[in-house]
């Protein structure tokens, strides 16, 4: 599939129906030849095979809008109602689902004008198609569950079944694991009677269903599905469900606790879902692979694979393609509402007095309605703002975990952190200098440090514990454990003293410069939330107190650590002992 592009696994229905059922490129290649040279009778006939049988999207969409143009005047809409299809079908094939809801409306609107006795059940299905493209689940199960209903009373059996299995899938992602099994069951049976096997159906049956049974936790009966479909799409590649089915597979494999056979799996997924450009799958693979690195501790790793699934699904569908496509949705309706109100006017005149007052009534209640809205959006605005800022404030003076326990609480509970570094540090001679500067310049020359070393622990992911005069105090192991807090707050010291050095050599403008004594300690803490009105983060235990011993004993322009930190440490940094120093307590 040269030109396949998309963001979700496709719909059966959009990506069969449009690549499977109608297209022939040698058929569409032959037909160019023939209207550009001008020799034919029909010429409308010529432009609906080309958009039908194009692989190109872009090339299927040019003819369409041709086709468009030319078939304006026909009267029974035929060539019109055909363009507006393979035009939806084509802009699908884009990821453009903006662009395809718009086409299948219009077919929809053409079909009844032009056509009335024609069935557009099946055009209403590929509305739902999109939109569980778009994941808008409850939107498409909406006209799943009104239309599949009408299509089971006509004859076009395989648009029946692709339906059945497409509404399958959106009955899955919804949860209704019941309903999705039994439209596979349905579809499947419907199939096996077609004269033209649809090759990707039983790999889609099977997959479908090996998703579904990996959800419920029956792995084994998933396993072998899963595979058997796979094994089906190696002959007949279909990247978005080969991507997929390898995902559960490495979902299976993770539970069992096989990671090294979950990590081969999912890079696969990955591999094949950007080989394609299928962003959703792509999405899907970088989320798995972050769940596997944080199953087995591989924190960096992890946060990587986190960012980009969370770059993918942003990406996916934005606001402004869903206010669009909410707007289509509503204008296609508010047309359909007003034709037939038209035709009730022209057959029932007194109905259209009625009708006239009670659309005054209904402008009066919908203006009160729309002001009563705008002062009530108004009002939740400013409480939002308002409640953003607070919590942004919340979340300065507490751990992002902290904060949101005492939102939820109104109390935040003790927690023992076994494993956690702690460092301080301290300014030599600063009580001296404090006698002699103004108030302005004191603080001027601490923010000027101290605003620094806030920067170089959110480098380093640490938290920031408190300030006391010139004496700053971090941590690295907490709100969340941390394998490497040791490595990382003596890098962040090796970083504070580095900027205390620099910062001597080069001042421009004559402020006071200190000398800095930095102190580290590793071991137990307790910590938790002091107070009910000026909320203090705040650690307790003997290694805190350590640690401020070990800035005390510290000399200028040194990283002080104690024996228990050197354990943690030894193998990463070149250290100098002082030999034993009688420390208080």
């Amino acid at each position: 599939m040269k030109y396949f592009r998309g963001i979700i696994i496709f719909q059966l229905f959009i990506s069969i129906a449009w690549f499977g059922f109608g297209q022939n490129q040698n058929s569409a290649d032959s037909l160019k030849l023939i209207y550009e040279s001008g020799h034919y009778e029909n010429e409308l006939e010529i432009l609906a095979a080309l958009a039908r049988d194009e692989t190109n999207p872009d090339e299927s969409l040019k003819y369409a809008d041709i086709l468009i143009e030319k078939a304006s005047e026909e009267t029974d809409g035929k060539y019109l109602v055909e363009a507006y299809l393979n035009k939806g079908y084509a802009y699908s094939s884009k990821g453009d689902f903006y662009g395809a809801i718009n086409s299948f409306f219009k077919t929809i609107e053409l079909s009844k004008k032009h056509q009335p006795k024609q069935p557009v059940a099946r055009y209403y299905i590929t509305v739902a198609d999109a939109y569980a493209s778009l994941d808008d689940r409850m939107e498409a199960e909406k006209y799943y569950r009104e239309h599949i209903p009408s299509l089971s009373e006509s004859e076009d059996a395989k648009s029946l079944a692709i339906a059945l299995l497409n509404a399958g899938d959106n009955a899955f992602h919804l949860k209704d694991y019941d309903l999705a099994l039994d439209r596979l069951e349905k579809s499947e049976v419907l199939f096996s009677k077609l004269e033209e096997p649809v090759v990707l159906a039983p790999a889609l049956i099977k997959g479908n269903r090996g998703m579904i049974y990996t959800d419920l936790g029956e792995h084994e009966k998933a396993k072998q599905l899963l595979q058997e479909a796979l094994d089906i799409l190696e002959d007949n590649p279909f990247p978005p469900a080969s991507s997929m089915y390898l995902l559960y597979l490495a979902q299976i494999a993770s539970v069992d606790k096989d990671y090294k056979m979950a990590f081969k799996l999912a890079h696969e997924g990955l591999e094949s879902a950007t080989a394609y450009g299928l962003k959703k799958e792509m999405s899907k693979a970088n989320e798995k692979l972050h769940e596997l690195h944080n199953a087995i501790g591989n924190s960096d790793s992890a946060m990587i694979y986190y960012k980009r699934y969370i770059n993918l699904k942003e990406s996916i569908i934005n606001a402004q393609t869903s206010n669009k496509i909410a707007s289509l949705t509503n204008n296609f309706r508010f047309e359909q509402q007003k034709a037939e109100t038209v035709k009730a006017q022209q057959t029932q005149k007194i109905i259209l007095i009625s009708s006239v007052i009670v659309l005054v009534l209904l402008g009066l209640l919908a203006f009160g309605l729309f002001r009563r809205n705008q002062f009530i959006r108004k009002t939740n605005i400013i409480i939002e703002r308002e409640r953003n800022r607070s919590d942004h404030l919340l979340k300065n003076i507490l751990p992002a975990e902290t904060a949101k326990e005492l939102k939820d609480h109104g109390r935040v509970k003790a927690k023992r952190f076994d494993s956690v570094s702690v460092l301080f540090t301290d300014f030599k001679g600063f009580t001296l200098h404090a006698e002699h500067l103004s108030p302005e310049d004191l603080v001027t020359s601490v923010d000027f440090y101290f605003t620094r070393f806030d920067k170089i622990v959110e480098k380093y992911g640490l938290e920031k514990i408190k300030t006391v005069g010139d004496s700053y105090m971090c941590a690295g192991g907490l709100p969340f454990p941390e394998p490497n807090h040791a490595e990382k707050i003596v890098l962040a010291a090796m970083d504070m003293v580095e900027f205390v050095e620099n910062s001597k050599k080069l001042n421009d403008d004559n402020q006071t410069r200190f000398d800095i004594r930095i102190g580290i300690s590793s071991g137990p803490v307790v910590a938790g939330v002091v107070g009910n009105k000026k909320f203090a983060y705040d650690i307790w235990g003997d290694t805190v107190n350590c640690a401020s011993r070990m800035e005390y004993y510290s000399e200028v322009g040194e990283i002080n650590i104690s024996e228990t930190t050197h354990e943690l440490v030894e193998d990463k940094f070149v250290f100098e002992s002082r030999g034993e120093i009688d420390v208080k307590n």
